[in-house]
């Protein structure tokens, strides 16, 4: 028998369809974080370093025809790569169930962690500038390798514990919401913007 490589992790990533696309979703979100008070109270309460509807705002599709028209291009990813996991779905359907505004100041990062009760998750970039803060992605085997050497130096992408990804202005990255990940911290003055989404499956 010959060497394999198993249980693979997917990481599904597309491109936004315009600039002008996301001008108007970088707007939208600016939008929000204007008119939000109660997402900005809650950021202030729990320390947050910038702004987040994620506690506040569950409709973003109805306040702006610019996350209305992100979603359908998220649906149309979340296909994908549901078909690049061969995910046998029957009859069950992808909806976009919760989508959410970050905009992270200067030092502003997001700890490790997974979206429970979800079947994808993922982030649009609409702001990155640069050192504005890379995606971690951490191995999900991580915590049974207990006594596993090291890795040398020049392991590759497959082998490595974690895995740094620096998301350009426009890209949209998914995966399947178990995936652990964060955001390490914004070096730049100026504020990193991103729009982050679960998928659920409904019957």
């Amino acid at each position: 028998m010959q060497s394999k490589s198993l249980f693979s992790t997917l990481v599904h990533g597309a491109t936004l369809p315009a600039e002008a696309v996301i001008d108007d979703l970088e707007s939208a979100c600016w939008m929000l974080e204007d008119g939000d008070t109660a997402g900005q109270d809650w950021c202030a309460a729990e320390g947050y370093p910038g702004y987040t509807s994620y506690a506040s705002l569950n409709d973003l599709q109805t306040r702006a025809t610019a996350f209305a028209d992100l979603v359908q291009v998220l649906d149309i990813e979340a296909k994908i790569i549901a078909e690049k996991l061969h995910w046998d779905l029957g009859t069950a359907q992808l909806q976009c169930d919760s989508l959410w505004v970050n905009i992270l100041g200067e030092g502003g990062a997001h700890s490790g962690h997974i979206h429970p009760n979800s079947v994808l998750s993922g982030t649009v970039y609409i702001a990155m500038p640069e050192r504005a803060g890379r995606l971690k992605i951490e191995d999900p085997r991580l915590p049974l390798m207990m006594a596993a050497p090291k890795l040398k130096p020049d392991a590759s992408d497959d082998r490595k514990r974690f895995h740094y990804i620096e998301p350009k202005q426009g890209d949209i990255l998914i995966w399947e919401s178990w995936l652990r990940h964060e955001v390490t911290a914004n070096q730049s003055e100026d504020p990193r913007i991103s729009i982050s989404f679960n998928y659920s499956l409904n019957d």
